[in-house]
């Protein structure tokens, strides 16, 4: 597919309550739109999100909040479009300039590439900690992985985002789309499957978003119980491409090196930030052991455990 091809193009993004930055958003993707068509699907929102994004010209179905699943929704998704190439966001990704959606979907122009990724850069709000994560997760250069490269990547090798990437849709629903059921990270799944059937994942570091989290203590240690348990039951995942411990390790160092630089002062946080990342993620992997009224009080994704 050639990158100008925008009738090929559907953008997809779920939705809830997505507030005051949706009309921003709106605003921001409809000239990157071209022939391309606009998704939403929308979990039963109380605000306007629905409704201005049927004025935007989306095309919008809303389900019930307890229909919605990160890997659920997505795949179903692919199924309501008939575009070759789905390029998924979410309702707090904002894309930095009119090329980031033509630079993310020219990866396609290279046909052994199934699904490509752009940069995520800090808000201006991000706090040294998430600045710092962004930088990390999102180098400012570009690579291509494939199954070649998992000796030297390891988990790192089908690392995505749906905050902003891009799938071939039928490669993806061949390799068995997104999975339902699953308590997050289906973008990594996906990007697993599609490595498994031969094809190469992008990282495009000229295509850019502003996206970032300021999570506080207690979310980080509940989004790493979820990473825990998704480890634990998709132990496939590890089995193929790795343990995330030595990601991990590059990760504390590659931190502590960065505040010594610009936020000293935030390094006795870092070092708890550490530990309770490595308490969460062990409880996750130990969840099956736990009683079931536990689990939620513990993960970032409650309704996970309905």
């Amino acid at each position: 597919m050639s990158a100008g091809a925008s009738s090929h193009l559907a953008i997809c993004v779920p939705t809830l309550n997505a507030g005051a930055l949706w009309r921003t958003w709106l605003e921001r993707v409809a000239p990157l739109l071209g022939d391309a068509t606009l998704y939403v699907v929308d979990s039963s929102s109380t605000d306007e999100t629905a409704e201005l994004a049927r004025r935007a010209g989306a095309q919008v179905r809303v389900i019930e909040r307890a229909a919605f699943g990160h890997g659920k929704t997505r795949d179903e998704m692919l199924y309501l479009m008939h575009e070759d190439i789905a390029v998924f966001l979410t309702q707090d990704a904002l894309p930095v300039d009119a090329q980031a959606m033509q630079q993310l979907v020219a990866a396609f122009d290279d046909p052994s590439v199934g699904a490509a990724f752009g940069r995520q850069l800090s808000q201006a709000d991000a706090s040294h900690i998430a600045a710092h994560a962004r930088r990390f997760n999102y180098p400012a250069h570009s690579y291509t992985a494939s199954n070649a490269d998992i000796p030297r990547l390891g988990i790192k090798t089908a690392f995505l985002s749906n905050s902003f990437a891009a799938y071939r849709r039928q490669a993806l629903i061949d390799a068995g789309g997104f999975p339902h059921g699953t308590i997050l990270s289906e973008d990594m799944i996906a990007g697993a499957r599609l490595l498994q059937y031969g094809w190469r994942l992008t990282y495009c570091a000229e295509a850019c978003v502003y996206h970032s989290h300021n999570y506080t203590l207690g979310e980080e240690a509940k989004r790493y119980f979820d990473i825990g348990v998704l480890h634990g039951r998709e132990a496939w995942l590890l089995a193929r491409l790795g343990k995330p411990e030595g990601e991990g390790a590059r990760f504390v160092r590659s931190e502590a090196k960065y505040l010594v630089q610009r936020a000293p002062w935030r390094l006795p946080e870092a070092a708890l930030r550490t530990l309770l990342k490595y308490a969460g993620y062990r409880l996750g992997r130990a969840e099956r052991l736990m009683p079931a009224w536990l689990k939620p009080r513990l993960s970032m994704h409650r309704g996970y455990w309905r």
